[in-house]
């Protein structure tokens, strides 16, 4: 087994213009939890720590200074992972009663997603793991107002047909031989 450290991703941090209206999108719509917030140390830019897991202190971290000028995110997505397709269905159905427009539904074979932007237009991606697996990059339209069986049974269909298919138990066991040695 390997000894090299293994860096995980903690949390990540969002530079913004608008700390108000971002704690906004990310509690009341993303269902982020403040769990501590002040001006930053060096600069005085407000910041707010959020999370959704009381194991992690944050999660997420806004910090103001934004620049005025810029008109893109450095991020090219954010991703957040939900634990079943009702939980996102249920988040769609949140972000269209705040006014966010989803632009678009994905199957990657391996998960389900949705996409769509923060109101500083960070794109974020919320999607649920599938139990197969396709190489990537993969993608393919999928209707999340099906029923749970026949979302998973067409899902299941498409991926037999990539030549690169597996369950995704075997891909993890793969990917552990290829990490830990």
């Amino acid at each position: 087994m390997s000894t090299q450290p293994r860096p995980r991703i903690g949390h990540i941090g969002l530079n913004i213009w608008d700390a108000d209206v971002m704690k906004d999108f990310y509690t009341q719509v993303m269902g982020f939890t403040v769990t501590d917030h002040g001006p930053h140390p060096i600069n005085s830019c407000p910041m707010l720590f959020l999370s959704t897991n009381p194991e992690e202190h944050h999660e997420i971290v806004l910090i103001g200074g934004r620049p005025d000028d810029a008109d893109y995110s450095a991020a090219q997505q954010l991703s957040f992972l939900l634990e079943s397709l009702d939980e996102l269905r249920e988040m769609r159905d949140r972000l269209v009663a705040a006014g966010v427009d989803i632009n678009r539904y994905a199957c990657h074979g391996n998960a389900w997603s949705i996409y769509f932007s923060d109101p500083e237009g960070n794109y974020l991606e919320l999607y649920v793991h599938t139990p197969w697996y396709v190489p990537q990059p993969y993608g393919d339209d999928f209707d999340l107002d099906e029923s749970n069986d026949e979302i998973m049974r067409k899902t299941e269909a498409l991926c037999r047909k990539d030549a690169g298919f597996m369950m995704e138990t075997d891909r993890k066991v793969k990917a552990r031989e290829t990490m830990l040695n």
